[in-house]
């Protein structure tokens, strides 16, 4: 698929088939795809915890997703735990931060590492959901997660069971300045 196309048709999906199963090789392939962005001195501080197992899918979704209806909206899909280890891109090995914005390079880098995660599951066909209202403690605690990251998003991963429209973008002039 072309890359414009590929953008242009991702869409975030909130209703997912019961009728497909994640493989742990499908998600390999899109965790190494994640792992393609651009980081921070190429620290690399992205880490995936991945749940494909029922139980436990169900598990958290009912008691760390019950936000927005994401428990609802996440019924049949794999979930990803996206987080990045804090103090380390944006930061000198002393532990100074670079600068002003020193623990926001993790979360950009991870979000770069997110969107080429995403976009490769479009391009296998499968479609995700982008989630930060969860419980953060409840999630650290039931997937064994270390103080040491910060969590940042779990991403819904499954096979579409609606065709969400495309919503309605900016125009270039309303965020584009050239001087």
């Amino acid at each position: 698929m072309e890359f414009q196309t590929l953008i242009e048709n991702r869409r975030s999906v909130r209703k997912y088939s019961p009728n497909t199963d994640i493989s742990k090789e499908q998600i390999q392939q899109l965790i190494k795809a994640a792992l393609e962005a651009p980081s921070w001195k190429n620290t690399e501080t992205g880490r995936y915890y991945c749940v494909l197992s029922e139980d436990m899918k169900q598990k958290l979704r009912k008691e760390c997703l019950c936000y927005a209806n994401n428990d609802i909206k996440t019924e049949h899909a794999a979930l990803i735990v996206t987080t990045f280890v804090h103090n380390r891109a944006g930061f000198q090995k002393d532990g100074t931060p670079d600068n002003e914005i020193g623990n926001g390079w993790g979360c950009y880098d991870l979000g770069l590492q997110n969107e080429n995660l995403i976009l490769k599951a479009a391009e296998l066909g499968l479609s995700t959901l982008i989630m930060g209202l969860r419980n953060a403690d409840k999630i650290r605690e039931m997937l064994s997660i270390p103080e040491s990251e910060t969590i940042v998003a779990v991403i819904a991963v499954g096979t579409a069971d609606e065709e969400p429209s495309r919503p309605k973008r900016r125009e270039l002039e309303d965020v584009l300045k050239f001087f």
